[in-house]
C-alpha cells in the first residue's frame, strides 16, 4: 500500500529529472551532428556521429591553454575560499567580540546586492594592480564570498561546544582550536563549499570577459564564446566545445554528490 501511494511522487520526480537531463542529452546529440543536421526542421534525433567536431574545437581555439587557465583559476578561488571563509565563519560562530552581530549582518547584506554593481570597482582595482589579462586578475575577486562565510558559520554552529571547551582547557589558543579541532570536524561543510565554489568558478563568464581580452589568458567559459560567430554559428562545434568544457565538473559532481548533500544537510540542521 505504501509503495502504491508513492507512485505519483515517483512520477513527478521522473518527469522533473527528464526535463533537467534533456538539455544535456540534446547537447551530446548536437555535438555529433553535421551543421545541416543541427539546423534541420524537424529535428534529427539520430546524428551522423561527426567526431571531427571535437577536433575542430582544438583547431579553432587554444582549448588546452584555456583549460589550464580554468583549472588554475578554479583551484585558486576554491582553496582561498575554503581558508578565508572558514576563518571568518569560525570567528562569527564561536568567538565573542564587540560588534560581531553587526558585522555579520553587514556581511549578509552583501548577498542582497547584485554582483554586477561590483564589476566597475573591481575592474579599477585589478587595472591599478596591473593584473589585466593575468591569472591573478581572474582569481582575486573570487577568493572570498559572503555566501561561503554564512554557510560555514551555520555549520560551525552545529558542532558541539564541549569539544572546543576541552581544547581550551588543554591550553589551546583560538587559532589552534580552529585549525586542529574545529576544522577537521567541519570537513562535510568544507566539501560542500568546495564543490559549490568549483561549479561557480568553472562557469564564471562575466568577470573573465571583462578582465581578459587575450584568448590565451581566458578560461574556457569566456574562450568558447569565440566559437559563436556574428553572422553564423557552427552549433555542432559549439556544443562539442561546451561538452568538453563541462565534462570535468559533471564528473566532479557525480563523484562528490554525497559529500555535497551531506554538507548542505548539516549546514541547515540548526
Amino acid at each position: 500500500m505504501r509503495n502504491g501511494r508513492l507512485w505519483p511522487v515517483h512520477l513527478v520526480l521522473a518527469v522533473g529529472a527528464a526535463a533537467m537531463v534533456m538539455p544535456f542529452f540534446w547537447q551530446v546529440l548536437t555535438s555529433l551532428k553535421t551543421f545541416t543536421e543541427a539546423t534541420r526542421t524537424p529535428p534529427v534525433w539520430i546524428p551522423s556521429f561527426e567526431w571531427s567536431n571535437f577536433a575542430k574545437v582544438l583547431d579553432e581555439t587554444p582549448f588546452l591553454q584555456q583549460f589550464g587557465n580554468t583549472v588554475v583559476m578554479t583551484a585558486g578561488r576554491t582553496l582561498a575560499q575554503l581558508l578565508f571563509c572558514s576563518l571568518a565563519a569560525y570567528a562569527f560562530a564561536r568567538l565573542r567580540f564587540p560588534g560581531r552581530d553587526v558585522l555579520f549582518i553587514a556581511l549578509l547584506s552583501v548577498l542582497m546586492v547584485p554582483g554586477q554593481l561590483f564589476l566597475i570597482p573591481q575592474y579599477q582595482i585589478v587595472q591599478s594592480l596591473g593584473w589585466l589579462n593575468t591569472l591573478p586578475g581572474l582569481i582575486a575577486p573570487g577568493m572570498f564570498s559572503a555566501f561561503g562565510t554564512f554557510m560555514m558559520r551555520q555549520f560551525f554552529m552545529t558542532l558541539p561546544a564541549e569539544v572546543e571547551e576541552a581544547a581550551r582547557l588543554d591550553g589551546a589558543n583560538p587559532l589552534r582550536i580552529f585549525w586542529s579541532v574545529m576544522l577537521p570536524l567541519a570537513r562535510p561543510g568544507l566539501m560542500a563549499l568546495g564543490v559549490l565554489t568549483v561549479l561557480w568558478s568553472w562557469n564564471d563568464l562575466m568577470w573573465p570577459l571583462i578582465v581578459n581580452t587575450d584568448p590565451e589568458s581566458m578560461p574556457l567559459s569566456a574562450g568558447l564564446s569565440a566559437l559563436q560567430g556574428e553572422h553564423m554559428t557552427d552549433y555542432p562545434v559549439l556544443m562539442a566545445g561546451s561538452l568538453m568544457a563541462s565534462a570535468p565538473v559533471v564528473v566532479l559532481f557525480l563523484v562528490m554528490q554525497r559529500q555535497l548533500i551531506e554538507g548542505i544537510a548539516f549546514t541547515g540542521s540548526k
